[in-house]
């Protein structure tokens, strides 16, 4: 579900939305959290009469703003406003925007019927999907970024997830989205391609970070062809030290800490030496040990065709 030409509005509380909303809409609560809490409990103690007049109660001050933001926004676009099912905060959203004059439409279903869309299109991965692979370090993300400037359509799991899929991968990214934002966004990303034509992604393992991805996308990955990077290991290091050297130590120690038990003792403990003397590179050449290792066992999952392709990234 493609929602262009509109400013899309979402009149449900922060906390609603923080959970997950349609990509590009605007929070707009007629209730805020503390209301919908309060008007919950009315409901549970007195009925739907009461909570409802507590709603209006409540709502009173912030009908002033919504009037104001929906008319400066009207000015350039049509209003597109919902709630959770199109209900009751989108009826009193749209007749309080309307006296700003422009259009005002309002989203049959509400999100929850957004929400059902995704999860459909979500249960069909692209047929003509195209896997790159390669180890740590090999630049996958900059050459799929180089695919998307060639025309190519482009999937960016990592830039969807705001998470690079290792022990660093949260490193100077924004916090993570929650599950049901990642789903909306991938939907989001899939219905402006052409799927009758190839749809890039870089292999990845089902999850990253926090965030898991759909089984039909997984399962698509690990049966598509795949174009794998061959990378110099010294061209990694140097790459990687480029990305992550810069970060604070406490930071660096941390992520290491994560996979000490996966490196073992003893490579863990050369690692964390290696990172405290100011010796990156032993630190990464260790850490890479470990990654290697799960990335050969990740790939032996893969029953596509793959092709390899030298970079040394010079």
């Amino acid at each position: 579900m493609r929602l262009t030409g509109h400013i899309v509005a979402d009149v449900r509380s922060e906390k609603e939305f923080a959970s997950g909303h349609i990509p590009g809409a605007c929070n707009l609560p007629i209730l805020n959290n503390e209301h919908r809490a309060i008007v919950g409990t009315e409901y549970k103690h007195n009925g739907q009469e009461a909570a409802i007049r507590k709603g209006w109660d409540l709502a009173g001050p912030s009908l002033g703003n919504l009037y104001r933001q929906a008319r400066k926004w009207m000015k350039d676009k049509p209003l597109l406003l919902h709630c959770w099912r199109g209900g009751m905060r989108s009826e009193i959203a749209a007749w309080v925007s309307a006296f700003g004059g422009g259009e005002v439409l309002v989203l049959e279903g509400g999100y929850k019927v957004f929400r059902h869309d995704v999860l459909h299109q979500l249960q069909h991965a692209p047929r003509a999907l195209r896997v790159l692979g390669g180890k740590t370090g090999s630049g996958k993300t900059e050459f799929l970024q180089q695919l998307a400037t060639r025309g190519e359509q482009i999937i960016d799991l990592e830039g969807l997830a705001h998470h690079k899929g290792s022990s660093f991968g949260a490193l100077g990214q924004e916090p993570q989205p929650s599950q049901e934002q990642f789903e909306n966004n991938l939907a989001e990303t899939l219905s402006a391609f052409d799927l009758s034509k190839p749809v890039w992604v870089e292999f990845e393992s089902r999850t990253i970070g926090r965030i898991v991805l759909p089984k039909s996308l997984f399962h698509a990955m690990l049966a598509a062809p795949m174009v794998v990077l061959d990378v110099p290991d010294e061209v990694r290091i140097r790459r990687l030290l480029q990305e992550y050297g810069g970060f604070p130590v406490p930071d660096l120690e941390s992520a290491t800490l994560r996979i000490a038990k996966r490196l073992g003792g003893q490579h863990a403990a050369r690692a964390l030496e290696a990172l405290h003397t100011g010796d990156l590179e032993t630190w990464m050449r260790v850490c890479l040990q470990y990654y290697d290792k799960a990335y050969n066992y990740g790939i032996e999952m893969h029953k596509g065709t793959r092709e390899f392709q030298f970079l040394n990234w010079e």
